[in-house]
């Protein structure tokens, strides 16, 4: 499972023009399931995301994690993720999970983590457009096959 994890300032995702999740102060989550992707990779990244201290406190200092500012989550599924580049021109998602099965996986990860902070979401599978006021910039990816 990967994931890229977006500080934002605020973050809205629309379908067909209309906002179907919005937050401001928080982490704008892209999540992509791969293949082999379970119960233990969610886990993996539900103790990690929403503890990284990747907020700024009263000093300036990344010290403050998103618990600690009351923050929210927006989580959007990217199955471009588990694109792999490598050959040609064309990227191959052969590592991706079929999509029944990612989705379960990604609505899973969507209630572990909303058990922790508040959480928005897009519609899995939707073409999605997604608006990102980030913070810094301070973006980072988060791979559970490497925590």
């Amino acid at each position: 499972m990967k994931a890229v994890i977006q500080r934002v300032n605020k973050s809205w995702v629309e379908v067909d023009g209309k906002i179907v999740g919005s937050i401001d102060k928080g982490l704008n989550i892209l999540l992509g399931v791969e293949k082999g992707d379970t119960e233990e990779d969610i886990k993996k990244m539900i103790n990690k995301i929403p503890y990284l201290r990747i907020f700024e406190d009263e000093n300036g200092k990344m010290n403050l994690s998103l618990i600690d500012i009351n923050g929210k989550a927006l989580v959007i599924s990217q199955f471009t993720l588990a694109g792999n580049i490598k050959k040609g021109r064309r990227p191959s998602f052969d590592t991706a999970e079929e999509p029944e099965k990612a989705k379960k996986i990604y609505e899973k990860f969507v209630e572990e983590l909303g058990k922790i902070v508040p959480v928005e979401t897009g519609i899995f599978a939707a073409h999605m457009k997604v608006f990102i006021e980030n913070d810094g910039p301070v973006t980072f990816i988060v791979d559970s096959r490497q925590l």
